[in-house]
Formats: structure tokens, C-alpha cells, sequence
């Protein structure tokens, strides 16, 4: 999935046509004055990051013109929210806010349907809310080929006791937004607070929304605005996980690669995820291993997909041994995964006579995938061991090919 900073997404929002408030980005103090100038009006300064909370981490700041404004962006670039480094604020004018309602739109994945969740209480985590007044929340399932029907949104804010005009702005105001969440792929649309300003009018005063990168082909609109692969991170992408979505991303038909950058550690790590993955990656740290990476390669996918996270995965700083392991239960052909690993290990030079490497596939066409790994001189496993006994192989090789490897700090 891919994140949308929040001016991006109530850009989509506005070409609905639902008030949003004026503002722009700043990157810098003194822009943040000439947007506040070019207001008029009080501002509100928030920090961009694709995180929520930013209130009660103090990056939400409200400022009364451009002299408040530029102090308060100084104040915020800089800072560090839920491990993402603030390096534009966000200069909006501030509402008027008589109410704040709560409004997202998700997935019910035990349902395996669209669900909209709708407050008269917002501006708070919906979760304290429900705890807080558990029957003012509103919660709805939406059928994905009928879709959202006026009367079916009138319902919702009628059971949470809105009447008079405001429920027919109301009512518009969802249904246009439930379109936006589908017509786009996204996987989250949340506005909290959606405020009711001392005017009677529904304003969008702040918005979360993220997409499903692999519908990215159907959306060339939002190629600027989305972050491929950031829904996993709980940090900014580092320049060789960027890379590495653009590698699945090149192909987003078949098969999928991704890859997790770890500090230090020296052993690249490639798995075909899940609970069997985990136990390798637990495995090789039980024996005194240390993985670089956290990465996984599964679904089929094509050599060239392999061919490009292999040479991603060994390409890190300080990587000085391979380890590869699928359970016996994958899926993938094993003998494109041992193509497209012996031609990045080909590629970058690497001699698997030095330079560790390890195998343990097993699946569809195992037995070809052995004569090409053996031919290139690589260590291969199939199911005549375990993947803990892979994994322990691994460490022993990195020991005897790196003098004190194992009598390391902490091992």
C-alpha cells in the first residue's frame, strides 16, 4: 500500500467539490509567513508526515498571522514524528469549528468488504470514542457491486441523530467520499475531525489516505502523490528500499519482491514470507547469524524480479554472505528463483567459493534448480533438511570464511 501526505489527499477531496480548507506547503519559515500572509486569516501549522497523532505529539500548531506561522514551521522542520523527519509543514487557514464528527472508510478483511465507520464525536482515535460512547458510532458495511446509496448514507447520520440541512450535506459529502475511496483503490480514507463550522457547513479540517500500490497502472493521476511500498514502513524508505519497489513494481503482474533495509548485519536475507520466514530469520540469529535485510520473494515471480532484489539485497554495505530458503510448501519455481540469483551473483562478481552463500529451496522444479545452483558453485538444500538446519549451515559458513565471526560482540 501507498501513503498520501495530507495535501495530496484533500487535493482529490476539493475536485469533489467539498470544502477543504485553503493553504499550501512550506518548506521553509519564511514560506510558511507568505502562506499565512496570502491567508489573512488565523493558520493552522501541522507537520507532513504520513503518520496520524500528530496532534498529541505537539505537531499541530496554531498560529494567529505570518510572524506566529513562520515561528511555529520553524519550530516543526526538524522534528521527528513516529520516526519520520518533518521536512515541510503544511499552512492552512484555521476553521471555525462549531462540531467534530468523525469519517473513514477501510476493509473489513474478515468480512472481505468495504466499511464505513461515522461519528458525531471526532477529533479524538475513533477507538476512544467507542470506549468513551459506544453508541456514538456508526458502522456499516457497504456492498462492493451496489456500492453506497444516498439512503443508505442519510441512514447512518440519521441514526447518529443529524437532522435538518445538515443531513443532506452530510449525506453528499459521504457518498461523494465513499466514490473517491473506491475509484481510486485506496484502502483507507479517514477525515477526523470532519468539522461543522459556526456557518452550518461540512468542512474536511484533516485527512488520511492511502492506496493499493498494485493498482497503481490504473491510476497515472496519483503517480506523483503516492509513495509505493510506504504502507509497511514505519520510517521513510531508504534510497535501496526505493529502489527495490521500483524493482516489483516493474513488473506488478507476477509475483512479488520486497525488501526491508536493517541496520548493519551482514548476512542478506531472502525468504518467501510468512510464519515459516520468520522462524528462518529467528534461526539465524539463535545462531549467532546477523541479517541485513528482511526480505521476501514469492507468488512466481519472474527471474527478472528475482534477478533485481538478489542484486539489491547484495548491493547494502557490509553484506558478506547470501542466505535464500523457501519452505517445502512454496509455490514459486525454484529453478527461475536459482536463475535469477546465479545472474546477480555473476553479475557483481561474486564467487560463491568465498563468499557464503546459501540455499535451501524446495517446490516446483527443484531438481533443476539444484544443477543450475550446483553448477555455479552455490550450497543448495532441498527438503533433506530442515530450514533451522539451513540457517545454522549459514552462520557455520559465514564462521569458517570470516576468522572470529562467531566470537563476534553479543554472540
Amino acid at each position: 500500500m501507498g501513503k498520501l501526505l495530507e495535501h495530496h489527499s484533500k487535493e482529490l477531496i476539493r475536485k469533489l467539490g467539498l470544502k477543504v480548507p485553503n493553504g499550501g506547503v512550506a518548506a521553509a519559515p519564511k514560506e510558511a509567513e507568505r502562506i499565512a500572509a496570502g491567508l489573512g486569516s488565523p493558520v493552522v501549522v501541522k507537520a507532513l508526515v504520513p503518520v496520524g497523532k500528530r496532534g498529541k505529539a505537539g505537531a499541530v500548531k496554531f498560529a494567529g498571522g505570518p510572524g506566529e506561522a513562520g515561528a511555529a514551521a520553524g519550530e516543526l522542520l526538524g522534528m521527528t514524528v513516529g520516526n519520520f523527519p518533518v521536512e515541510k509543514v503544511l499552512v492552512e487557514e484555521r476553521l471555525d469549528i462549531r462540531e467534530e464528527w468523525y469519517l473513514s472508510f477501510t476493509y473489513d478483511k474478515e468480512k472481505k468488504m468495504p466499511v464505513v465507520i461515522a461519528s458525531t464525536r471526532g477529533g479524538v482515535d475513533v477507538e476512544e470514542i467507542t470506549r468513551a460512547h459506544p453508541g456514538s458510532v456508526a458502522v456499516r458495511h457497504i456492498d462492493p457491486l451496489l456500492g453506497m446509496a444516498d439512503f443508505q448514507a442519510k441512514e447512518i447520520w440519521s441514526d447518529l441523530g443529524v437532522g435538518g440541512k445538515l443531513i443532506l450535506a452530510a449525506t453528499a459529502l459521504l457518498v461523494k467520499l465513499y466514490h473517491l475511496f473506491e475509484r481510486t483503490d485506496a484502502s483507507l480514507l479517514e477525515v477526523n475531525p470532519l468539522a461543522v463550522t459556526s456557518s452550518g457547513e461540512l468542512a474536511v479540517a484533516a485527512s488520511v489516505m492511502s492506496v493499493d500500490d498494485s493498482a497503481m497502472y490504473r491510476h497515472p493521476e496519483l503517480s506523483e502523490m503516492v509513495q509505493l511500498g510506504s504502507e509497511r514502513a514505519w520510517r521513510p524508505l531508504t534510497d535501496l528500499e526505493k529502489r527495490m519497489v521500483e524493482v516489483n513494481e516493474a513488473d506488478p503482474y507476477r509475483g512479488t519482491a520486497r525488501y526491508t533495509e536493517m541496520p548493519g548485519g551482514d548476512i542478506g536475507f531472502m525468504c518467501g514470507g510468512g510464519g515459516g520466514s520468520l522462524l528462518l530469520f529467528d534461526a539465524l540469529v539463535a545462531n549467532g547469524g546477523r541479517p541485513a535485510n528482511y526480505s521476501e520473494v514469492g507468488g512466481n515471480p519472474t527471474e527478472e524480479k528475482v534477478y533485481g532484489l538478489t542484486r539489491g539485497i547484495l548491493t547494502k554495505p557490509g553484506v558478506k554472505g547470501l542466505f535464500a530458503a523457501h519452505n517445502i510448501t512454496n509455490n514459486t519455481q525454484v529453478d527461475v528463483l536459482a536463475r535469477g540469483i546465479v545472474r546477480a551473483l555473476n553479475d557483481l562478481g561474486i564467487d560463491p567459493s568465498t563468499f557464503p552463500v546459501v540455499v535451501r529451496e524446495a517446490g516446483v522444479n527443484d531438481s533443476a534448480a539444484r544443477e543450475i545452483f550446483t553448477a555455479a558453485g552455490v550450497e543448495y538444500y532441498g527438503e533433506e533438511i530442515t530450514m533451522t538446519e539451513a540457517a545454522a549451515r549459514m552462520v557455520r559458513r559465514m564462521g569458517a570464511a570470516y576468522p572470529g565471526y562467531l566470537r563476534r560482540e553479543g554472540n
